[in-house]
């Protein structure tokens, strides 16, 4: 039996973009939080060459414990994906790597934000609620792994969060 990790110092917590050099622990994350994970090779192209894809990574200690990804077309940014690493979760990386993903979203000109998450993530849907998402519809059958539906959430005003006007559009 493992003794719990010490709870790490989020002070200490890194978002950085994400390259090839994460990849490793970003897809033992991926098999660790998925039922069907996304491939390395989708995730080469998408931080080499899509244009639209933002990805980051959050680092703790030199490790990867959790990332995210968004398209960012116009003024509306899609979330493609987060995660984090089972060993910490619910101690508030995932909140900080969203709201680091809204700040780069509005950074780059949008002004509202989407995802999809299963209707059984209850708890990825607290977090979403609690950082202004809403529900908007369902796609039906959306998870072809499980067939399983996805709430649509939508979030408007990207730049109406304090934190974000104060920092303003000209980072990424």
């Amino acid at each position: 039996m493992s003794a719990q990790p010490e709870k790490p110092n989020l002070e200490d917590l890194a978002l950085v973009p994400m390259g090839t050099e994460h990849l490793d622990e970003v897809m033992e994350i991926e098999r660790l939080s998925f039922p069907t994970p996304w491939s390395r090779g989708a995730y080469q192209r998408e931080i080499l060459d899509n244009s639209y894809a933002r990805y980051i990574v959050a680092l703790l200690g030199g490790r990867v414990v959790g990332y995210a990804g968004m398209w960012v077309l116009m003024d509306e940014a899609h979330v493609t994906n987060i995660a984090v690493h089972p060993d910490y979760r619910h101690l508030g990386i995932g909140e900080r790597i969203l709201r680091e993903l809204i700040r780069r979203a509005y950074a780059a000109g949008a002004d509202k934000m989407t995802l999809e998450v299963r209707v059984s993530n209850v708890v990825a849907q607290n977090l979403y609620k609690k950082l202004g998402f809403a529900f908007r519809g369902i796609r039906r059958g959306y998870y072809t792994d499980t067939h399983e539906d996805a709430m649509i959430m939508w979030r408007n005003g990207l730049g109406e969060d304090k934190n974000l006007a104060q920092e303003g559009r000209a980072e990424s």
